[in-house]
């Protein structure tokens, strides 16, 4: 049997982490009881700088009872940062790690599925939403075109999977050679490598609490996955630079012709709408690689991606 290790990041999960406590002690010890996983394993939840009680509860939940572990962070660092402050330290202590969030959306179920596909030589194993009809229509029209323009820009990623998957120590071992500040790491695992596979799940509503991915934090993560992993956009703005000097090239020589016939009219409309059109191009592009410096910036920082406040596994 293995050592399985399940990494939950919370921030500001007063409200849900009873609920979700209360649920994986009863999935933790139905598989320790049915000798699927060993009794070390442990539930592991990561506090990503919460303002509330969020720490005080997971200390509670560890001092009642051991299946329960935790890890503090010195202060917010978001959360891809916090997850992979999970599986870096959870690597140490198990075999299998499982990343799922808080607010139990992500069916606890599924494990079961993961676990059939570990026997099976997977050393990774995605959670897969089977459909989206929780979803509001806005976003479900969003999440579906999102992953269409990660998929045209050439990034590798396993389309309705979020971070409920199940890793190797071998592969959480190979993600750490990963340098990047910028993490994205339903983009990263793929790039691991090993043999993977899939389990579908349906994703349930949030129980307690509020959502921690609000309209903006969506668009900042969904800017984050495109520019961390793929340089399409910068050669679209080349490829777009070309086709603006080609079509100018052009109209030079269509305004030469009409000028040497004679038949130059004063064209205000035009004027102005080219100088709009090329300065907000301009501007876009600007923007686009300044997107990419800014990244260079942090990136040639180093600066580490989370400090460990307490580890409560140590503790013991």
């Amino acid at each position: 049997m293995e050592v399985m290790y399940l990494v939950i990041p919370c921030y500001n999960e007063e409200e849900m982490l009873p609920i979700t406590a209360k649920a994986l002690y009863g999935k933790m010890s139905a598989l320790i009881a049915e000798k699927k996983i060993a009794p070390e394993s442990r539930v592991m939840f990561v506090d990503d700088g919460s303002a509330d009680k969020t720490w005080q509860l997971i200390e509670k939940l560890h001092r009642e009872n051991r299946l329960f572990t935790g890890l503090k962070l010195s202060r917010n660092k978001g959360h891809q940062n916090a997850l992979l402050a999970g599986l870096m330290t959870a690597k140490k202590y198990a075999d299998i790690i499982v990343s799922m969030d808080a607010d139990l959306q992500d069916d606890i179920n599924a494990i079961d599925g993961f676990l059939e596909k570990r026997a099976e030589g997977c050393e990774i194993v995605y959670g897969v939403r089977s459909s989206r009809e929780t979803d509001t229509g806005f976003k479900r029209m969003t999440a579906q075109g999102y992953y269409k323009i990660l998929a045209a820009m050439g990034v590798e990623i396993t389309y309705n999977h979020a971070d409920y998957r199940m890793m190797s120590r071998r592969a959480v071992e190979a993600l750490e050679e990963f340098k990047e500040v910028n993490l994205f790491l339903r983009g990263m695992v793929p790039m691991v490598g090993f043999k993977s596979d899939i389990v579908t799940y349906e994703r349930a509503a949030r129980q307690a609490g509020e959502s921690k991915y609000p309209l903006k934090k969506m668009l900042s993560f969904a800017v984050e996955g495109i520019t961390s992993l793929s340089i399409k956009p910068i050669r679209f703005i080349t490829a777009l630079g070309f086709m603006i000097f080609f079509v100018s090239i052009i109209m030079l020589i269509y305004f030469l012709t009409v000028h040497f016939m004679g038949k130059t009219v004063a064209g205000w409309t035009t004027t102005v709408v080219s100088v709009w059109a090329l300065g907000g191009l301009q501007l876009l592009a600007i923007g686009v690689i300044g997107e990419y410096i800014g990244k260079i910036y942090l990136e040639t920082k180093a600066r580490p991606k989370y400090i460990i406040e307490t580890d409560l596994e140590e503790d013991n």
